[in-house]
């Protein structure tokens, strides 16, 4: 436009508004007969062939650029990327998952048979490729450890994250960057797990601020030896504990200082009948466990019961024994 306006000014003796007029149907192609071509000197005929050109091949390489770039460039990947952050707005008490490998496979499986909705974030170049065939609903690629990573995967809605990777020192990396972001929001902490490969890793990684540490090695341990001494062990945790949809489950929950039920017998709540669920174990606040206590046991402050039965009432008995005055359905 620059070159054309000047051109005609130069040649033709033409206004600004004239010559501006001129170079833009010229490089648009649009027509012309409006101003004075039919006069042009040979230097104005050869100035307006190479505009018309250079528009025209400005035009066709435009096109180019556009197609090049829906096809192969980034304004595909971004598109889908919004459809997916879309996506993952709507979540609410979900898990975040950092990193892909097998054992985040397998915790996305368990998930997905167990309706706990997940997103999972990794860096990798072929993610879109990973959580198709993984069958990942919800995933982003990003650097788990930056704030864009818990942005994009909306962390601040999240109920945790499970950072799964075999490097301990990413996982470090990982639980710091999350604890620092729950101080930035001020919410309730984020419930973070993690996994380690030694029982030295378990340990720091607990004190750097994951809540939960599966060591791997240990943990195959364990099911490997209460197999071995019991076999059909086996067959009970995957069929109640581990088992899609299970009407039995089992979990430990905390009696605070001030819950009314300090100072009750087992016997008097009547768990089993009001509640479906039955304590199995009692952990002391010294550390003393009580396996299968009797009716007559007395709830301590700061002791943990073992609870089994409906995942309802389970949920229901961790509200209920906690509050501060005794609620009417016990």
């Amino acid at each position: 436009m620059m070159i054309g306006v000047l051109g005609y000014v130069y040649f033709e003796d033409y206004s600004i508004m004239h010559a501006i007029f001129q170079t833009s149907y010229t490089i648009t192609n649009t027509g012309f007969g409006a101003l004075n071509e039919s006069n042009f000197k040979n230097e104005t005929i050869f100035f307006t062939v190479f505009l018309m050109i250079a528009g025209f091949s400005s035009f066709i390489f435009g096109i180019g650029v556009i197609i090049d770039v829906f096809t192969n460039g980034n304004l595909r990947a971004l598109l889908k990327e919004r459809r997916m952050l879309y996506k993952i707005a709507r979540l609410r008490k979900h898990f975040v998952l950092f990193y892909h490998n097998e054992y985040t496979a397998q915790v996305a499986k368990q998930f997905r048979e167990n309706h706990i909705p997940f997103v999972v974030v990794d860096p990798s170049d072929n993610i879109e490729e990973i959580a198709r065939e993984n069958k990942y609903p919800y995933f982003i690629k990003d650097e788990p450890y930056q704030e864009s990573a818990f942005f994009k995967s909306h962390l601040s809605s999240a109920k945790g994250a499970i950072s799964l990777s075999k490097n301990i020192s990413d996982n470090i990396t990982l639980i710091a960057s999350v604890r620092l972001y729950e101080k930035e929001l001020g919410r309730t902490p984020f419930l973070i797990i993690s996994n380690a490969e030694t029982r030295n890793e378990k340990i720091r990684l607990q004190k750097l601020g994951a809540d939960k540490v599966v060591a791997t090695p240990s943990l195959m341990a364990k099911r490997v030896s209460a197999i071995a001494m019991s076999p059909d062990m086996e067959n009970i945790l995957d069929e109640f504990l581990y088992k899609k949809d299970s009407p039995i489950t089992m979990e430990e929950i905390f009696i605070k200082e001030d819950a009314w039920s300090i100072g009750k017998e087992l016997k008097e709540l009547d768990l089993r009948e009001k509640l479906s669920i039955s304590v199995i174990g009692i952990t002391e606040e010294s550390g003393a466990f009580i396996q299968l206590p009797k009716g007559n046991k007395v709830i301590n402050k700061n002791s943990k019961l073992l609870l089994v039965g409906s995942q309802k009432g389970i949920t229901r008995a961790k509200r209920v024994l906690n509050l501060i005055n005794q609620p009417k359905e016990l």
